[in-house]
């Protein structure tokens, strides 16, 4: 024999699943298009083109530095990079480091590049200002400025220890920072 307070249960449960169903039956159903940011089919990419916004087309020499988006992220490249590429090895035609190493950078008003690409950070050895074989490829970390209106508003807003380290690095600094040796 059922109990009266089973069954007022099952009663109980039964009303707030119909009230479940009606409340969907109200809502209004949106199409796989229609959710998310890009507004378009996601099972054919046929006719999908990726957001690209305007290059900055200033010279070197003649663009703003830019602040960097938090402590030691890598600065953007504030200028236009026609003509220089590819990205080789040093010790070839390298553009980038025609400027950018830190004896060139002196005379070129670039900003010079920071100490952490001088050293191998697998040994820690000194590599007497030479780049690092793994640090000539600059536009894998690096990325050409650009005006292109965001999908979602960024209201990210890095910190800085210290005002100058909004362009430029202190890596090597503060690396082992906390860091004990055995």
């Amino acid at each position: 024999m059922v109990s009266t307070k089973k069954v007022w249960l099952l009663a109980l449960a039964g009303v707030i699943m119909l009230g479940m169903l009606v409340s969907c039956a109200h809502r209004k159903s949106y199409t796989e298009e229609e959710l998310g940011l890009r507004h378009e089919t996601l099972y054919d990419e046929s006719s999908t083109v990726p957001v690209r916004g305007e290059q900055l087309s200033k010279e070197a020499g003649e663009s703003k530095k830019i602040e960097r988006a938090f402590e030691n992220s890598p600065p953007v490249i504030p200028h236009d990079i026609t003509g220089m590429l590819p990205i080789v090895r040093p010790g070839t035609d390298n553009m980038c480091l025609e400027c950018h190493m830190p004896e060139e950078a002196v005379g070129t008003g670039a900003t010079p590049i920071p100490q952490s690409h001088l050293v191998d950070l697998d040994t820690g050895k000194d590599l007497g200002g030479n780049l690092d074989g793994s640090r000539f490829n600059c536009m894998q970390c690096h990325v050409i400025q650009t005006t292109v209106t965001p999908a979602v508003e960024n209201l990210f807003k890095g910190e800085f220890r210290h005002e100058k380290e909004r362009y430029r690095s202190n890596l090597m600094e503060i690396l082992n920072e906390g860091v004990e040796a055995e």
